[in-house]
């Protein structure tokens, strides 16, 4: 079943492969498209995957690092060349969709200095807390600057603690903010323009990111306790997201195919469970959206305390490690983990009289692991997003009966510790494999490998070294 053919929207793929978005760290500080990522992309499309979907791009005009940005048509030369890139490598076998996304704030851990002598907004509660009414403000950041933390606990609320700790962050919850107060009035013409510019650049279809850490999913999670409808039963928290697809679709219309990724489970406390989450499933099924990718956790609430000068990664607390499991388990193991939520979701879609395609992700690397989860209802198309890393081929070599060449994602999470700290995403199955072939492009500290080397079956069938054996 897995390399059968599958209609999503009006698209039809040709199996039911499917590599998530993943961010490799490859565009220009402003956004556009370099061609680290023109091959990066290119090295994928040549395993021939059903789809591929393109990283998080930003559906705003803000400087946001070297992240793909979709928010003015400044953009389009460059997305256009990506997308004729992968038509072209994989001999237009592959559809090519791109992720949109919206982020708030997130701000640096300060050094505690900074903190109490530029950043902290005294209030009455400061002086209150301290006995010091009638203090002056300069005296009242020297005395919090030298209070012990259990001090500091007393005197400052939970979210100024939180600043100095983890660095501010914004919250959909912040109505006291005009911009966030205004994100459901923003937000659909934000997403539309993007969809638009999407579509004109020639991507087969875009993925609305409503997953992990982000705004989007911010509005659905059960924390959601926004005062304007927009927040607290799930009737009013899906409100946002609804409102952004259907803008979405006015603007690039009935025929061009879009689709969200979110979360089965966020996997915090008190946050959303599937029965949440197959409630929104069904409710973006009758809207019509024409896909539901599937991931889990990935949140700021329960992200470790990053260094002073370093952000908080959404990646790094118990349900980043939901989201992306490495070796180092516990009984359940790393492989699968978001299987059952996922076909809990489809259930109720189905149950629903809905036939929108569903994507498993989440730990899936072996193809008899992948044709079960078809062959018994859990999806209908599958996802590899870190065994795709480790081996872009993967599709072509067990289509083409070559599954023994595969190079298996041994879950060890290099890749997401590169991530974190932002530098060019590779695998250390092939980063540091054959690194004097003429003409590769290499990471920005000269040690790594940016794509892995090209898979010839013709040598791999005369014993000859391949990808995988040269690796070893």
């Amino acid at each position: 079943m897995l390399f059968s053919p599958v209609t999503v929207g009006k698209l039809r793929l040709e199996s039911r492969t499917w590599v998530p978005a993943m961010v490799p760290w490859r565009a220009t500080e402003e956004g556009f498209v370099t061609d680290e990522n023109l091959e990066w992309y290119e090295r994928f499309a040549r395993g021939r995957p059903g789809a591929i979907v393109v990283e998080a791009t930003g559906i705003r005009d803000i400087p946001s690092g070297p992240l793909l940005r979709i928010g003015h048509d400044r953009f389009l030369p460059g997305l256009r060349e990506l997308v004729e890139t992968v038509r072209s490598a994989s001999g237009g076998h592959t559809r090519l969709l791109i992720q949109i996304i919206d982020f708030l704030a997130v701000r640096r851990r300060p050094e505690p200095e900074k903190f109490f002598a530029r950043y902290l907004e005294i209030m009455p509660w400061h002086r209150e807390r301290l006995g010091a009414e009638n203090w002056s403000e300069e005296r009242i950041r020297a005395e919090l600057a030298q209070l012990p933390d259990e001090e500091l606990a007393r005197v400052l609320e939970t979210r100024e603690l939180e600043a100095l700790r983890y660095g501010y962050r914004e919250r959909v919850t912040d109505l006291v903010l005009p911009h966030i107060r205004d994100l459901p009035r923003a937000l659909p013409e934000l997403f539309a323009q993007a969809g638009r510019r999407a579509r004109e650049a020639g991507f087969d279809g875009v993925e609305l990111h409503y997953a992990h850490a982000y705004t989007m999913a911010s509005f659905l999670s059960r924390l959601n306790d926004r005062t304007d409808g927009y927040g607290g039963p799930r009737e009013q928290r899906v409100r946002a997201p609804l409102e952004v697809f259907r803008r979405v679709r006015e603007v690039v219309g009935d025929d061009y195919t879009v689709g969200c990724r979110f979360l089965a489970e966020e996997c915090i406390a008190g946050g959303n469970t599937v029965e949440d989450t197959a409630y929104f499933g069904v409710e973006f099924s009758r809207a019509g959206m024409d896909f539901l990718s599937l991931s889990r956790g990935g949140k700021f609430d329960d992200a470790k305390q990053p260094a002073v000068g370093w952000s908080a990664y959404p990646y790094t607390g118990p349900s980043g490690y939901e989201c992306m499991p490495q070796y180092v388990s516990d009984e359940r193991g790393p492989f699968g983990r978001n299987i059952e939520p996922t076909a809990a979701i489809r259930s109720a879609v189905r149950a629903a009289g809905l036939t929108t395609p569903v994507i498993v992700t989440g730990g899936i690397h072996g193809f008899e692991q992948a044709e079960a989860l078809l062959r018994e209802d859990h999806a209908d198309i599958v996802g590899l997003a870190r065994q795709s890393l480790a081996d872009p081929d993967w599709f072509e070599k067990v289509r083409s009966g070559h599954g023994d060449a595969v190079m298996v994602c041994e879950y060890t999470n290099y890749c997401e510790a590169l991530d974190q700290k932002h530098h060019q995403v590779t695998c250390q199955l092939w980063d540091r494999t054959a690194r004097d072939e003429p003409g590769i492009r290499m990471s920005r500290d000269g040690k790594r490998r940016l794509i892995p080397p090209a898979w010839h079956p013709e040598s791999d069938a005369e014993g000859s070294p391949t990808m995988d054996h040269a690796a070893e």
